[in-house]
């Protein structure tokens, strides 16, 4: 089925090709795990569990930098499960949030109310926070401020909805805002980066809120019927008197010019992602920084102008995404993407949306930071059209073949108890 999807671009699945024959090990190298404590291989085995997307690039990290960035992420999806759980009674949960952080520190601390389905890495929190002790000092107090300062926050946005742009910016500091600062600060802690970019918090701040942004537009759909709101009514209210109206067809119009609006107020963060990813040095520590903004601008652009926001799932496709996560290796390449994807959306405005000229005035900026960086590097395959047909063939036949012979293989390693 992926390769059906990427019929139309010969790259995507050229690239798939790549990725099933291997080339996913050199953006994600396979860990030794026979070295590890038993109980850092169960923390590698609820990152796996919890995210597969943020477990293969934290994975990918150089050093001890990545065991720190593993039970940071894991400390933060504990506390964002308790969060996320509206089963737990708000007498319970704020308490629990506010206090998180103390409970790093407690060998004895779990909680076993939840109803999540990551409730796991709440019910065995003291495998978890025993790494975390095991962690050096630089690295647990950035880890400890940051969920101190993270619970606080999502008590505050408990009981109220999004009001103003400003409030929206605060709820996605507060949820992805404070993990660019943390993570920030453990790469300069690691000294695998430069003390400046875990100074610089707008940079980081910015770094998190884009990706916070576009998961929250893109996800319009699902929170509603989760009974989750939290596009801005500052922005929503320009145009319906419920949020909720924007999933009927009468308002669709009006929900498409919100959806444009709030894509054109994220990408506002774009110019600063550029200029945060100017500044790494590390090879891992880039490509974990640079794969998910990459993504997510992908998405921005998929999900621009789109009424599939409001009826069903927005996703870009399997190939693409593996072509922009194997390509997104350094600074001229993702300036390449970015500009790609920028490009898209500016073919895409409608000259009637009431946020034209604001949209316009953002893809100038990134245009402009883009020019400044250093000389785009050519992602296009300069291949004829013969070529590519063959080239197309070829990949899926040995897709296919891939695909068979690996079914195989696990139907072998299941009968033999592996």
């Amino acid at each position: 089925m992926d390769i059906l999807k990427s019929l139309g671009h010969p790259e995507e699945i050229y690239n798939l090709f790549r990725f099933k024959l291997g080339g996913s090990r050199k953006v994600m190298p396979k860990l030794d795990y026979e070295s590890m404590s038993e109980s850092l291989r169960t923390c590698y085995h609820y990152l796996n569990e919890t995210s597969r997307s943020f477990a293969a690039v934290i994975q990918a990290l150089d050093g001890e930098l990545r065991h720190a960035v593993c039970i940071f992420y894991l400390v933060l999806r504990a506390l964002d499960t308790v969060e996320d759980d509206m089963t737990i009674p708000l007498g319970t949960k704020v308490p629990l949030l506010h206090n998180f952080y103390t409970f790093l520190n407690d060998p004895e601390w779990r909680f076993t109310g939840s109803q999540e389905k990551d409730r796991k890495v709440l019910e065995d929190f003291p495998t978890i926070s025993l790494e975390f002790r095991n962690l050096g000092a630089e690295y647990r107090n950035v880890i400890s401020d940051i969920c101190h300062r993270m619970g606080v926050g999502m008590a505050e946005f408990l009981e109220k909805n999004v009001q103003s742009m400003h409030e929206w910016d605060k709820y996605c500091h507060y949820v992805a805002g404070l993990v660019g600062i943390g993570l920030s600060k453990l790469f300069s802690a690691s000294e695998l980066e430069d003390a400046e970019v875990g100074q610089d918090i707008e940079l980081a701040n910015s770094m998190g809120l884009f990706l916070q942004k576009t998961n929250i537009i893109r996800d319009y759909l699902e929170d509603q019927r989760d009974g989750r709101e939290f596009w801005p009514e500052e922005a929503w209210g320009q145009f319906v008197e419920r949020h909720s109206d924007f999933s009927q067809p009468q308002h669709l119009q009006s929900a498409l010019s919100c959806l444009n609006l709030l894509v054109t107020d994220a990408l506002r963060h774009v110019p600063h992602v550029l200029k945060y990813l100017s500044r790494l040095r590390n090879k891992s520590v880039f490509n974990f920084c640079a794969i998910p903004q990459v993504m997510a601008i992908a998405t921005l652009s998929a999900c621009y102008n789109n009424p599939q926001v409001f009826q069903g799932v927005v996703k870009i496709r399997k190939g693409q995404a593996v072509t922009v996560m194997m390509e997104a290796t350094n600074l001229s390449a993702v300036c390449t993407i970015i500009s790609q994807y920028t490009e898209e959306i500016a073919q895409k405005i409608p000259q009637t949306d009431p946020s034209h000229d604001k949209t316009l005035q953002i893809v100038d900026e990134i245009r402009a930071v883009i020019q400044s960086q250093a000389p785009l590097a050519s992602r296009t395959l300069h291949l004829s059209p013969v070529y590519l047909s063959a080239a197309m063939l070829l990949a899926a036949l040995s897709w296919q073949y891939l695909s068979t012979v690996t079914e195989q293989n696990a139907s072998v390693g299941d009968t033999q108890g592996r």
